[in-house]
C-alpha cells in the first residue's frame, strides 16, 4: 500500500502530496529508460502520485518516460506538464497540449503550466488554458518561474485568479522567494511548487547540513528536502532516476525538524533581508 504522504490544497480545493516526482533530464538516454520508468513506478507505489514533466524535457522524451510509468494506473496520478512560452499563444497552447497528450498517452493533464513568462500576452495564454479546461483536455492550469509582480499581473486578468500553483526554483541555496513571493502566495492560498529542492545535488554535499542531518540519522540531501517540505504551502518535486534515491526522498518525510534545527539552518543559509529577483534554471 502507498505510504501516507502529507498533502497541501490547491485553490480548487483538491489535495495534492507535498512530495512529488520531477522528470527534468529524463528521457535523454535510451539506456536509462528502464531505470527511469522503474523509479517513477516505485514512487507511485510509495505514494508520490504527483509527477511533473514538460514538453521541453528531452523534446517530449520525458513525457514518454512518464507514459510508460503510469500505464495502467493513470487514475492514481496527478499529472503536471508545461507549455513553452513560445507555444503560449491562442493557437499554440492547444497544439502543444495535444502533442503532450500524445506523448503521455492520456486524455487529460491534471495541471498544465506556462513554463516561464514570455512575449505572448498573458490574457491570450489564460484564454487558451480556460478553453482547454472547457474541452476537458486539462483539469487545472498554473504557471512556473513567475515573480511577485508577474503573479499580480496574472491574477488581475479575467480568469487569472484560476491559477493553481507557481512552480519556482526554491531551496536552501535560493531563499529569495521568502521575502515577498512566498507570503503573497500563502495569503492567496496558491501553493508554490519547488523544483531543484536539493539544488541539483549541491546541498547533498553541504558540510553545514551534515551535523544537523546526523541528529536525525539522515543525509544532508534528505535534510534539505525535509526543510522545503516543512514550509507552509510548498510542494517539492525532486527528480530521482534510481529506486534507491526514491526511497531516500520518501524517508525525508519522516524527518521532524526542531526549532534548534531551523535556527541552525538559518545561520548557515540566512533568509533574505531584501527583495531578490526570482532565479530560474
Amino acid at each position: 500500500m502507498p505510504s501516507m504522504i502529507r498533502t497541501t490544497t490547491l485553490p480548487s480545493g483538491e489535495a495534492v502530496p507535498v512530495l512529488g516526482q520531477g522528470t527534468w533530464k529524463m528521457g535523454e538516454d535510451a539506456r536509462r529508460h528502464a531505470d527511469e520508468v522503474a523509479a517513477l513506478k516505485l514512487g507511485l507505489d510509495l505514494g508520490m502520485t504527483l509527477i511533473d514533466t514538460a514538453e521541453m524535457y528531452a523534446s517530449g522524451g520525458a513525457e514518454e518516460v512518464v507514459a510508460d510509468a503510469i500505464a495502467g494506473r493513470r487514475d492514481e496520478v496527478f499529472l503536471v506538464s508545461k507549455v513553452l512560452p513560445s507555444n503560449a499563444s491562442r493557437t499554440g497552447v492547444p497544439a502543444a497540449c495535444e502533442a503532450s497528450l500524445r506523448h503521455l498517452r492520456t486524455d487529460r493533464i491534471d495541471l498544465y503550466l506556462l513554463h516561464w513568462p514570455g512575449s505572448v500576452p498573458l490574457t491570450e495564454t489564460v484564454e487558451a488554458f480556460e478553453a482547454l479546461k472547457r474541452s476537458r483536455k486539462i483539469r487545472h492550469w498554473g504557471v512556473s518561474n513567475f515573480d511577485t509582480h508577474e503573479m499580480e499581473e496574472l491574477v488581475s486578468l479575467p480568469a487569472g485568479d484560476s491559477v493553481q500553483t507557481n512552480q519556482i526554483l526554491y531551496n536552501l541555496s535560493q531563499r529569495g522567494p521568502e521575502f515577498d513571493l512566498a507570503p503573497w502566495s500563502r495569503q492567496r492560498g496558491i501553493p508554490l511548487m519547488a523544483y531543484s529542492p536539493v539544488d541539483q545535488g549541491v546541498l547533498a554535499r553541504n558540510a553545514s547540513l551534515e551535523a544537523i542531518a546526523a541528529r536525525h540519522d539522515a543525509t544532508p540531501a534528505q535534510l534539505a528536502l525535509a526543510w522545503v517540505m516543512a514550509q507552509d504551502g510548498v510542494i517539492a518535486i525532486p527528480k530521482a532516476s534510481r529506486q534507491e534515491h526514491i526511497r531516500q526522498n520518501v524517508a525525508a518525510l519522516d524527518i521532524e525538524l526542531t526549532s534548534e534545527d531551523f535556527a541552525e539552518i538559518d545561520r548557515a543559509f540566512p533568509p533574505p533581508r531584501r527583495k531578490l529577483g526570482l532565479q530560474m534554471i
